[in-house]
């Protein structure tokens, strides 16, 4: 008898059966434009039907990161599916765009069918916090590219705006106010940074965090991105926003710079919010100074919303009532393209107070 492929190390009954087990998952996200079937080639979605007239198509792709380490050392799967929706859709809605479809892909040296479920289960979730369809994806199991038990997962999201209607910061001035809507930990990034302290602290994941006895340390860490695409996309519609930063790898010192037109500075005071505990923990842990700290994590900021001073009062009272905690962090000031956030000892550090700036040239 022949070698097979499934000697070869791919098990194609195990695929097929993963492909109708997550079936149901992908019907749970169906939204005007597409009735999330799977199986075909390639996934259909109706753009009248979703109610636009004349759209300019938006894209974004991104992944978890080593976050992914985490949780298959933890056993915990169950969230990073939202956190690969989520960095793919906040980065869609700060475009003004709404999400609309999202396709994963699933990459493994053995195909775990329980886990990829579980995955797959938390990215349906994600889909739909973000209010778009999962229409599809692609699972692949390649021996000898994994160690036993890994797996890597991209996503891919594609999200409309009626044009004229896109954000693009270029009617952001002096005087504009700057909103913080509070990430729900560390969201996506920094996590290579995060697991060489927990390495190196020798911190057990499975223990209650000594900060918050309540939780396992490893759950705080694994907390889901929060997905801001539902409490952001009326307060667009209605012009109230001028312009978004998803604050993601960089921080607040490069990410907020990106939405901002030339002669433009985010002045950001670190004092306007408390640090969440998390992130304290981890800076002391590794003495990480706090420009650092700044251009690494969130620091308990995970999207930003520029507004006219004007408007500042109405958008803030409109997040909260969605759900958003929203914190007036800073104002844009004449000068260089850039970013700088100045704050106190008590906020963060043990040391002197301190300033960490970013120019764009």
């Amino acid at each position: 008898m022949g070698l097979t492929y499934e000697q070869a190390g791919v098990n194609i009954a195990a695929g097929n059966a993963l492909v109708k087990a997550i079936g149901p998952l992908a019907k749970s996200t169906r939204r005007p434009g597409a009735d999330a079937e799977l199986g075909g080639f390639g996934g259909f979605f109706d753009l009248k039907a979703a109610g636009f007239t004349d759209p300019i198509l938006v894209a974004a792709n991104d992944g978890v990161g080593t976050k992914l380490k985490l949780a298959i050392d933890t056993g915990r799967h169950d969230g990073v599916g939202i956190d690969l929706v989520a960095m793919c859709a906040n980065d869609l809605v700060v475009q003004g765009a709404e999400p609309l479809f999202f396709l994963d892909y699933f990459a493994t040296g053995k195909l775990d069918n329980a886990v990829a479920e579980v995955v797959v289960a938390s990215i349906a979730d994600g889909c739909r916090q973000a209010g778009c369809a999962l229409i599809g994806g692609e699972t692949a199991e390649m021996p000898g590219m994994y160690a036993d038990g890994d797996y890597d997962l991209a996503g891919f999201c594609v999200g409309a705006v009626e044009r004229g209607q896109q954000l693009t910061g270029e009617t952001i001035e002096a005087g504009d106010v700057i909103l913080g809507l509070a990430s729900s930990g560390v969201h996506s990034n920094g996590f290579s940074l995060v697991r060489r302290l927990v390495a190196d602290n020798g911190w057990k994941l499975d223990r209650p965090a000594r900060f918050d006895a309540d939780r396992l340390f490893g759950d705080l860490l694994l907390e889901p991105t929060r997905i801001y695409v539902k409490s952001l996309l009326p307060q667009i519609r209605a012009d109230r926003i001028k312009g978004l930063a998803h604050i993601t790898g960089g921080g607040l010192l490069e990410n907020i710079p990106r939405v901002l037109p030339a002669g433009a500075h985010a002045a950001v005071d670190a004092d306007r919010w408390t640090l969440p505990p998390l992130f304290a923990w981890l800076q002391a842990g590794g003495s990480i100074e706090p420009a650092e700290l700044a251009r690494t994590f969130n620091c308990g900021i995970g999207m930003v919303a520029i507004v006219a001073a004007e408007q500042a009062e109405a958008v803030t009272a409109a997040l909260t009532d969605a759900g958003e905690k929203v914190h007036t962090i800073g104002q844009i000031t004449a000068g260089p393209r850039g970013c700088t956030v100045t704050g106190s000892t008590e906020t963060w550090s043990a040391r002197t107070p301190w300033s960490a700036t970013h120019n764009h040239g």
